[in-house]
């Protein structure tokens, strides 16, 4: 047995010992909305190695839309949620209280507007047909980020609501009435292997704007502070497991999204999981600073008809 295997196997030991000294105790409940993102899947792994058993959590985790999981959380189907920053602003802003207790990665090109041959800059997008997500999600608000700052506006576009995976579909298969596109991996990496089918022209790489927040809601912070701080230490156990076996780790987290672990392997190279010391830099600093300027932009475009507190959205004391 390798060291790293090694490593995996007693971490997993670990965490079923942990499990079973609690197993007297009543394992608090949490379900949590997700979707097939890639930078959501450490919670995927910290599920199947027993690490939030470990926390004494029973975690359930549910795949809801990024356009449904305010849905869920307002009617208490789920209690938590992992999130793009500024979607926690158009939460807050219809009426869904979410408070956001760690950052779990960022994008480093991998969200993407893809679009088809003959198009060569964001310029040339005014009056085409734009796919992305409903209003309130990161692709859409992503289109309206890549459009201000080539001094355009989502005005400018038709835009097709059509979630990421379809939106890749959609130009592999050579789909007419679609000139551009929002998505992002593992789709968007099916459209990097065929450049026949269509390019990309702007990702997170030349835009930053794509940071995913875990959050929950203000009742289960309040009434759960022990479950909140096991939620935001099992995520971390799971990057320090990634690390310690990276092959095993990809492999379990691939099969969640149908893909193998090496397929895997190549769409995380596109963001950063981001570590209890990165969390509490974000925290500090660019967060609030983002979080402003998204809100401003969500007002400008009609997602929200207010900016809502912008203080109470993120409560760090679970980082420590």
């Amino acid at each position: 047995m390798t060291f790293k295997a090694s490593a995996f196997r007693l971490v997993a030991t670990l965490a079923c010992a942990s499990a079973a000294t609690l197993a007297h105790a009543q394992d608090t409940k949490v379900a949590v909305g997700i979707s097939g993102w890639t930078g959501f899947a450490p919670l995927t792994l910290a599920k199947e190695a027993g690490l939030f058993k470990k926390h004494g959590l029973d975690v359930t985790i549910k795949k809801i839309p990024q356009k449904d999981r305010h849905l869920a959380l307002a009617s208490g189907d789920i209690q938590c949620a992992a999130t793009t920053v500024e979607t926690w602003v158009v939460w807050n802003a219809n009426g869904v209280a979410g408070t956001q207790i760690f950052q779990m990665d960022k994008s480093y090109g991998a969200d993407g507007l893809v679009v088809k041959p003959g198009i060569n800059k964001i310029s040339d997008l005014k009056g085409k047909t734009l796919a992305a997500s409903a209003p309130g999600t990161a692709p859409y608000f992503g289109a309206a980020w890549i459009l201000k700052k080539n001094g355009m506006s989502i005005k400018d576009v038709k835009v097709l609501t059509l979630e990421p995976q379809p939106v890749a579909n959609a130009f592999l298969a050579g789909t007419d009435g679609i000139d551009a596109g929002m998505t992002y991996e593992p789709y968007l990496s099916s459209v990097r292997a065929k450049p026949e089918a269509g390019k990309i022209i702007a990702t997170t790489l030349d835009y930053p704007m794509v940071m995913d927040t875990f959050g929950c809601t203000p009742k289960f912070l309040a009434d759960n502070p022990k479950a909140a701080k096991g939620l935001a230490d099992a995520y971390f156990d799971a990057l320090d497991l990634i690390k310690a076996d990276p092959k095993k780790s990809y492999e379990i987290m691939g099969a969640d999204v149908k893909q193998s672990g090496e397929a895997f392997e190549n769409s995380q190279k596109f963001l950063r999981w981001q570590d209890r010391a990165a969390n509490q830099k974000f925290f500090a600093s660019e967060h609030p600073q983002f979080t402003k300027e998204a809100a401003d932009l969500l007002l400008e475009v009609g997602i929200i008809k207010q900016i809502p507190d912008l203080t109470k959205l993120a409560d760090t004391r679970f980082l420590n």
